[in-house]
């Protein structure tokens, strides 16, 4: 009669889910870790360059009000030098109505493809008070911000 039967464990049921889950977890938090990371040095990036792009369209208008074409040219980026020569910049900014004052009204900074880039909005007055809104197109050209665009 009797034969005991020798104890056997139960077999353990393998739960793939709660690892699945585990990996998934920990995927996803790694991805918001990297997501906050490149989204505060876009932020601190835009907020950097918020001063110096200001100080480029400041500058830049000074030497066009003062008459100092000259100095203005070497603060245009590459294309827009490519469009005007030297002396072919000077004589448009001579060109009547010239340009007698100026006001900064805003300044934005952006990043585009990884790169910085501003806009500089500025209200120009001209020879007998005229006066127009400009947006300024500021780029980041050899680690030095230019002028870039059509600033008349």
């Amino acid at each position: 009669m009797g034969r005991e039967r020798a104890y056997h464990r139960p077999a353990r049921r393998r739960r793939p889910v709660r690892g699945g889950v585990l990996v998934a977890g920990l995927g996803l938090g790694t991805c918001l870790v990297g997501v906050a990371g490149l989204g505060l040095w876009n932020v601190q990036l835009v907020l950097q360059a918020h001063g110096p792009v200001r100080e480029t369209a400041d500058t830049f208008f000074q030497e066009i009000v003062t008459g100092d074409p000259d100095q203005a040219y070497g603060k245009l980026c590459r294309d827009a030098r490519g469009k005007w020569s030297q002396v072919g910049f000077a004589s448009w900014v001579r060109t009547p109505p010239q340009v007698t004052g100026y006001e900064i009204v805003d300044v934005s900074v952006a990043t585009r493809g990884g790169r910085p880039r501003g806009t500089v909005t500025v209200r120009l007055t001209r020879e007998g008070g005229a006066s127009e809104q400009r947006d300024l197109p500021v780029v980041q050209e050899d680690g030095r911000w230019r002028v870039c665009g059509d600033p008349f």
